[in-house]
């Protein structure tokens, strides 16, 4: 934690503007948040009650998929994440519309934003802009902020992207439990207590790291008002749930288009590097110096010794950190979905422990890639024209601090779990 928070310290603009309180704030309230979720029982029942929705709603897209495609959207079908994995993302983006549409989203992101403001003295804005980020990801969290974004600090848009980059959003939260707990229900259970422990207290890391990376230099901020500005969410609760369908549709196109393109390019530059290894000898030389983990010069090779110091930094086991250091690498070139399928592969195969498996469960759980930067520009700018430059400018910073904010969460689980 102090070498990832190191770095924030050295890529920060005015390190003497750095607010420590608001540091130690976010720091105490994402341990303290961790050891309730996952060490307390009646608090760890709860949100296993609160998962069990989830997998309900993944059985009944399950049997809804079923209807469509039948033996095709079975779990563990050859082809289940297209006809298994996907349909979750259309279904749960429907439930998030009509929970928004009834204001209780709303309600949940206010009590959230509440807490962290009065933890950490955050502006009104920064804090709805985190909480929400926790339960609508980073594309619709804007729009809970929308009337604030023209007049955000550089340091309240940081925080705002930062935090997108750190959380996941509900609507791919049950495809990340489908593909990690497969077809068993208990590993759902497992896997959703995680995944949801690590979206929370991913927002109060986001913050910090934001905050360090950029000091807010209008101290005055914090004293803006906090209110949940009412968005239309639909006509009616059908119309909501068509709109819901409509999103959750695009956004599902839109991951398996881009889990299509890059695992293309991932086989693609593997057969340059097998070529290269092969040319240059280098294969035996890694299948040697691996024992057979990586059998020849790859993409995935490449990632892994680039990002192996990190995993080590994690705390994973010395023999896993090159295929932890993969997976960070995937994440963080690619995306979370081509990691997270890594892991889910490595998982059944039985090559990684349990804690290494758990670590590398909250480290890729952000959406803290390049892609993102462009998402969040195209996004953000869209409904607020005069914050383009900014954008751009803060996109790097964003992804370093969303990156060390999944970090930081996954060294409190490593040492709680």
């Amino acid at each position: 934690m102090v070498v990832f928070l190191g770095l924030c310290y050295l890529f920060s603009t005015d390190r003497k503007r750095i607010d420590w309180r608001l540091v130690g704030g976010g720091l105490l309230l994402q341990i303290f948040l961790a050891v309730m979720m996952l060490k307390v029982p009646q608090v760890y029942k709860f949100f296993e009650f609160i998962v069990d929705g989830f997998r309900a709603m993944i059985a009944s897209s399950e049997e809804s998929a079923q209807f469509m495609f039948g033996d095709l959207a079975i779990p563990g079908n050859p082809y289940g994440f297209a006809f298994f994995v996907l349909p979750t993302i259309v279904f749960f983006s429907v439930v998030s519309a009509a929970l928004y549409y009834l204001g209780i989203l709303q309600k949940v992101v206010y009590l959230f934003a509440w807490v962290m403001r009065k933890t950490m003295r955050m502006s009104g804005a920064e804090s709805l802009a985190a909480a929400a980020n926790v339960f609508i990801g980073q594309t619709e969290a804007p729009l809970v902020v929308k009337p604030y974004l023209e007049s955000m600090s550089r340091s309240e848009l940081l925080c705002l992207m930062t935090g997108g980059m750190a959380t996941i959003a509900g609507g791919v939260f049950g495809a990340y439990m489908a593909m990690l707990g497969g077809g068993d229900p208990e590993a759902q259970r497992i896997f959703g207590v995680h995944l949801l422990t690590a979206s929370i207290i991913s927002a109060p890391a986001a913050i910090v790291t934001a905050k360090i990376l950029l000091p807010e230099s209008d101290p005055d901020r914090s004293e803006s008002d906090m209110a949940v500005p009412r968005s239309a969410a639909g006509a009616n609760f059908l119309d909501a749930l068509a709109r819901g369908t409509t999103d959750g549709l695009k956004l599902a196109v839109n991951v398996g288009a881009m889990l299509l393109a890059f695992m293309a390019l991932i086989y693609l530059a593997n057969r340059v590097f097998y070529f290269l290894g092969d040319f240059t000898t280098l294969n035996s030389v890694i299948n040697e110096s691996t024992s057979g983990q990586f059998g020849c010069l790859s993409l995935e090779y490449v990632l892994g010794m680039i990002f192996a110091p990190f995993a080590w930094l994690l705390g994973v086991e010395s023999g896993e950190i090159l295929l932890v250091g993969q997976m960070l690498g995937e994440k963080t070139i690619l995306n979370e979905f081509v990691a997270y399928a890594s892991l889910t592969e490595a998982k059944e195969a039985g090559i990684m422990s349990q804690r290494s498996i758990i670590i590398c469960t909250y480290a890729l759980c952000g959406f803290a890639n390049f892609a993102s930067i462009g998402i969040q520009i195209g996004g953000i700018s869209a409904i607020a024209p005069g914050q383009r430059k900014n954008l751009t400018q803060l996109g790097l910073r964003a992804l370093l601090g969303g990156t060390i904010a999944c970090f930081l969460t996954a060294i409190i689980a490593g040492a709680i779990v």
